[in-house]
């Protein structure tokens, strides 16, 4: 049987007017039994609603009651679909999952592929595994838009990198969800020697001619760690070969800027790191459609540093009356831009070491901050303070390596552990404005804003699931 399961009731909603309590499975809305949270949307579109309620003890109640058109229910579930995540049918040569540490969190294996999952999330998604039933109920709620993991146009290459027989039917899908006016978003995941060169240009092209319905396309390195046991040979991105993936991508955002006024290609932002190149300008990113997936997400990081500076003008840059050292922690990627910006201000007593993490855990050829796990910062830091005059006044840790919503890192230390292990006060950073506000006003300074709730920087072939699943 599929239902949703409570885990927490807003004050003051209709779940709560109903003593709905966590722990409650919804079973059935108006006699329709609810695959997800989109079924449960639509059923509960009606004003006459009768919901069947399973309690913990097993007992069944049907509650009937009106409501308001557009009033939710307001509580907040397990998971978003109720019968199971639909996993991958694929087996792909990059596949980042199969490259997890073994004894991690059994959550980090999950190999999801599912489309629901796209719609709502923004995850993304092969359709390898998708039929006509999906394709239908697509069309019904007009889910738009998706993700789509493209990794190349060319269909027989598509099922070798897939590892799937039906993988070549990319062409055919995409036809269908432009047929029901359904947008949607890609990817790419490149790699070296087998979908780059003159494959990434047919791919390029062959989307490009998919608008308006491809809203963009995102181009990412792939994600090696020294875990990955496949046999099939793949190497990561390097100076040299970044660049000429830059150059190579250049060409169709330049013509594509001058045609339309949007640049609709955009490269993650390790390429630009790996070939020594400064990221592209906040206007060639279109508002940043993909920020999540990693494509900007440097450049929107110091936009609103920038911003937050600007903001709070002359009085917030005089400095601190004793003297306070911060230790910045951050994966290697992204450690030059923290010093950059760290060195615009010239606080008076305020001393700020950046400190680059080597990924022990997953491999040092991955570089960035989301798949930092506590232990490996604290060998870090602890190497830093040894080399050093002076213990941290307060350590800034990137918010993107915490599972969202329990405070638990990638090697299940909790973040209070974590911070029992130095003498200084341990705050998360996610977007520039908190870095600013955390660099001027550390005593003032409680962790991360509602407001700047964006990943700092997260992995390319490896994007953390978004946690907590509302009905609001």
């Amino acid at each position: 049987m599929s239902y949703g399961k409570i885990l927490s009731v807003e004050a003051g909603s209709l779940a709560e007017e109903l003593e709905l309590v966590p722990g409650d499975k919804i079973v059935e809305v108006n006699g329709m039994k609810l695959r997800d949270i989109i079924d449960l949307s639509f059923a509960f579109a009606d004003e006459e609603i009768e919901l069947l309620i399973e309690h913990e003890d097993g007992e069944q109640e049907l509650l009937e009651f009106d409501k308001d058109y557009d009033e939710e229910l307001g509580v907040e579930f397990e998971s978003a679909v109720f019968d199971g995540i639909r996993r991958c049918a694929n087996n792909c040569y990059f596949c980042f999952v199969d490259q997890v540490a073994p004894d991690m969190r059994e959550s980090l294996n999950i190999k999801d592929d599912d489309y629901r999952m796209s719609f709502l999330y923004g995850n993304f998604i092969t359709m390898t595994n998708m039929g006509e039933n999906d394709f239908k109920r697509i069309e019904q709620y007009h889910l738009s838009p998706l993700f789509v993991s493209v990794q190349c146009t060319n269909p027989e290459l598509r099922c070798q990198m897939l590892r799937c027989k039906t993988a070549g039917n990319l062409a055919a899908q995409l036809d269908r969800l432009a047929k029901a006016d359904v947008e949607y978003h890609t990817q790419i995941v490149l790699c070296r020697d087998l979908n780059d060169g003159a494959e990434l240009d047919r791919s390029i092209r062959d989307i490009l001619a998919r608008k308006p319905h491809a809203l963009s396309m995102a181009i990412v390195p792939v994600g090696l760690t020294k875990f990955r046991q496949d046999q099939y040979p793949l190497q990561g991105f390097d100076r040299e070969s970044a660049a000429r993936v830059i150059e190579q991508v250049e060409v169709f955002q330049q013509q594509e800027r001058k045609a339309t006024g949007r640049t609709f290609v955009y490269l993650g932002d390790e390429f630009y790191f790996l070939a020594g190149k400064e990221v592209p300008p906040a206007e060639n990113y279109d508002g940043f459609p993909q920020l999540d997936n990693g494509i900007g997400l440097a450049r929107n990081f110091m936009e609103e540093f920038a911003a937050a500076k600007e903001k709070a003008g002359e009085t917030a840059l005089t400095g601190y009356e004793q003297d306070v050292h911060l230790a910045v922690v951050t994966g290697t990627a992204v450690a030059p831009m923290f010093e950059q910006l760290a060195g615009q201000l010239s606080l008076n007593n305020l001393k700020v070491t950046v400190v680059p993490v080597p990924n022990r855990h997953f491999g040092t050829t991955v570089n960035v901050s989301g798949l930092l796990t506590a232990h490996d910062m604290r060998t870090t830091l602890e190497e830093t303070v040894n080399t050093s005059s002076d213990n941290f006044d307060g350590i800034l840790i990137p918010e993107s390596c915490l599972r969202v919503g329990d405070n638990i890192f990638l090697d299940d230390v909790t973040l209070e552990e974590f911070s029992g292990w130095f003498d200084g006060r341990v705050e998360t950073v996610s977007g520039g404005g908190d870095y600013f506000r955390a660099l001027t006003n550390f005593s003032g300074y409680q962790g991360v804003s509602g407001e700047e709730a964006v990943y700092m920087w997260q992995s390319n072939a490896a994007y953390t699931k978004k946690g907590g699943y509302k009905n609001e």
